[in-house]
């Protein structure tokens, strides 16, 4: 079984407080989370945020809801995935997410992790290019004792901050591999950086979810067919 580690903080520079922004009545991290734990293969999520006092109400709302957090330097998010690792394990797998994504699949996280452990990989994605699914459906899986080693040897601000392109950037010292679908999806939008992104997400939440709280891709991509308000929202492709 797997940790995921969900990466988040409040000073988002496009959309400030994005995490904490109601969705369906809830903070959109929950609503996130809520997907998550529906992963047959994530045995633990922790969230890892930032020590800054910016970051106090987020780590107090996950708190509250009974999510563990581990909280670190802002800037130094592999150090922060480290200090999770340490925590929380000892574990041999870790599961990279980010919280700016309420429409997780808990079915392609699931695959994700099938996958990395078919191929014996140190480090496996469903974001490789040529990417095919959505952006908002990330979901990157490594070895921990690689992750560690990646901590200890770079120093580059790069790799610091985004947490695992030391490994993907070195394939001929760590065995690679990725999912990927056959519908060509990878210009798809469904993350949420921008308002126009929070816009897209409450609206599939104010559609779906009271009908069905678990509902699925193939769901949202119904919805968005039927909905040309929404195909392009914000000009980008949407389904």
């Amino acid at each position: 079984m797997a940790l995921a580690v969900l990466q988040a903080r409040m000073s988002s520079s496009r959309l400030p407080g994005k995490v904490l922004a109601p969705l369906a009545g809830a903070p959109m991290i929950l609503r996130q989370i809520e997907r998550l734990r529906r992963a047959r293969a994530l045995e633990r999520i922790v969230v890892a945020t930032s020590i800054r006092p910016d970051d106090d109400p987020l780590a107090q709302a996950v708190t509250a809801a009974g999510i563990p957090v581990h909280r670190g330097d802002l800037d130094d998010v592999l150090g922060r995935f480290i200090g999770a690792l340490d925590a929380f394990g000892p574990v041999e797998t870790v599961v990279r997410l980010t919280a700016d994504c309420p429409l997780a699949d808990p079915d392609v996280i699931d695959a994700t992790i099938d996958r990395f452990h078919e191929t014996g990989a140190d480090y496996a994605s469903n974001v490789a290019e040529p990417r095919t699914f959505p952006k908002g459906l990330d979901v990157e899986v490594m070895k921990a004792a690689a992750l560690r080693l990646a901590a200890s040897e770079t120093a580059d601000p790069y790799d610091r901050e985004h947490v695992t392109p030391y490994l993907y950037r070195h394939p001929e010292r760590f065995r690679l591999a990725a999912h990927a679908q056959a519908a060509d999806e990878g210009e798809v939008r469904w993350t949420v950086d921008r308002p126009d992104d929070l816009a897209f997400v409450r609206a599939v939440y104010d559609a779906l979810y009271p009908i069905t709280p678990a509902f699925s891709s193939a769901d949202v991509r119904a919805l968005v067919r039927d909905r040309p308000d929404l195909a392009t929202l914000g000009g980008d492709r949407r389904v």
